[in-house]
């Protein structure tokens, strides 16, 4: 099936934002709805980990949400839900404290487990609502 048979397109935000290193899109609109892949604290261009500890990598990583979100005219004031991945659930607190700095009330919808990402500290994806205009 080609992409043009589907209900929803892939969306690839260009370089410098988000890159997929797998057999996914960085990003995809289904009707008025984006969904954003796994956002990780990794410089698009040159790999390289940003952030010594998980309040920096959640800060980073935050930012990189929303420049895929810019990139299809959005931003975090869109996102009605986040999944984050925490490699340990102990650093719940700090990734809270950025998160609520990052992000405004009324908050999205979200869900946060621990997960093995290796090196990294943290992982976030998330849904916006954008209506198409």
């Amino acid at each position: 099936m080609s992409s043009s048979e589907r209900a929803w397109e892939p969306i690839f935000p260009g370089d410098g934002v988000s890159t997929a290193r797998g057999a996914y899109s960085p990003a995809v609109r289904a009707g008025d709805l984006v969904f954003v892949s796994g956002q990780v604290p990794r410089d698009a261009a040159t790999g390289e980990l940003k952030g010594a500890d998980v309040a920096e990598q959640t800060r980073y990583t935050l930012e990189k949400l929303d420049g895929v979100l810019r990139a299809v005219g959005g931003s975090l004031d869109d996102v009605v839900s986040v999944t984050a991945y925490l490699h340990d659930i102990g650093e719940w607190d700090a990734f809270n404290r950025v998160y609520k700095e990052v992000f405004r009330d009324p908050y999205p919808t979200r869900t946060t487990v621990g997960a093995q990402l290796g090196d990294v500290l943290v992982e976030i994806s998330a849904v916006a609502y954008l209506p198409r205009r």
